[in-house]
């Protein structure tokens, strides 16, 4: 990617904290209107890089830009042109939902002859415009969230950052939120996103897995699948998950549960699933269906980390 298309992008970034390594020496490009999504469980690194990004840390080593404008020594240049939401909401509970959006306007300056207009934007994509009286803690979480998400765009900025942004509330609003954020990279906007909800990163363009500071694998979900699945994956249906588990484990096949069922990682599945369920029976298990799927992203991640 050549400097125009590029919206952000990183080499050797680092942060450490006393003697614990958070971010280890990560590169990273992301294109202008590429929805990015940074992958990875609780505690990889994902918060610490885009606190990095968003001028609110100081990378330990390192270099990058967001916006064409130094992380290292730009920070106030990059908080006016981006927008950030926090893992938690950074909306004030005790103020209605106008006073928030009054509130947020005037941190980011934006015009007077522009507040009204980008109020009323706000209250509808949060589909609140009803409730813009109403205490902001009397919310739902998933209309809290898309307020949040209005209060951290209101001045338009052209790269939006989303740490976590759908932690903590319920599929639908999840869904909700992620037609938010497509109509949003329509737009042209570039959108850097973290989770660690495995079946969110399907809807990124591109993604970048972290694990323990260190970024393990980049690329499309599809590219992804293709590059590091070279075995087949096995999906189980069995009464008892976790015994069966055990004795899956037990016979040397590399298993995990996926809510209701196994996934079993195996070199040959026609060959591998009649071993499985022999296994099984012997153990006193009953198994509904042994079938070849398609690996998730999540069967990706497992294999990955199981290498790293």
């Amino acid at each position: 990617m050549n400097h125009i298309e590029t919206a952000v992008e990183f080499s050797g970034l680092t942060r450490i904290f006393g003697d614990f390594t958070a971010v280890d020496q990560i590169s990273l490009a992301v294109g202008r209107g590429e929805i990015f999504g940074f992958l990875g469980p609780n505690g990889a690194g994902k918060s610490t890089t885009i606190k990095m990004l968003c001028g609110l840390l100081t990378p330990s080593a390192g270099s990058g830009t967001v916006g064409g404008f130094n992380i290292m020594t730009e920070a106030e240049e990059i908080k006016k042109n981006i927008g950030y939401m926090s893992q938690k909401f950074s909306l004030y509970d005790d103020l209605t939902v106008e006073e928030n959006i009054n509130f947020f306007s005037g941190i980011y300056r934006v015009p007077r002859e522009k507040k009204r207009e980008r109020k009323e934007w706000v209250l509808e994509m949060a589909g609140i415009a009803d409730r813009r009286g109403a205490l902001t803690k009397t919310l739902s979480g998933g209309f809290k969230q898309r307020l949040a998400l209005g209060c951290a765009i209101l001045h338009e900025p052209p790269i939006i950052f989303l740490d976590e942004p759908t932690s903590g509330v319920d599929p639908i609003s999840r869904r909700n939120f992620w037609r938010l954020i497509y109509a949003m990279s329509r737009e042209g906007k570039t959108i850097f996103v973290t989770t660690h909800y495995m079946d969110e990163a399907e809807y990124c363009d591109r993604l970048a897995l972290i694990y323990r500071g260190k970024i393990i694998a980049e690329g499309t979900p599809t590219a992804l699948k293709q590059e590091y699945m070279e075995r087949d994956v096995l999906e189980i249906e069995v009464e008892q998950v976790v015994d069966a588990l055990e004795v899956l484990e037990q016979s040397g096949i590399e298993t995990a549960i996926f809510g209701s069922v196994l996934h079993a990682t195996v070199t040959d599945a026609g060959q591998e699933s009649q071993r499985i369920r022999e296994s099984l029976v012997k153990a006193g298990l009953k198994v509904v269906r042994i079938e070849k799927i398609v690996p998730s992203l999540e069967d990706v991640f497992v294999t990955l980390i199981e290498v790293s």
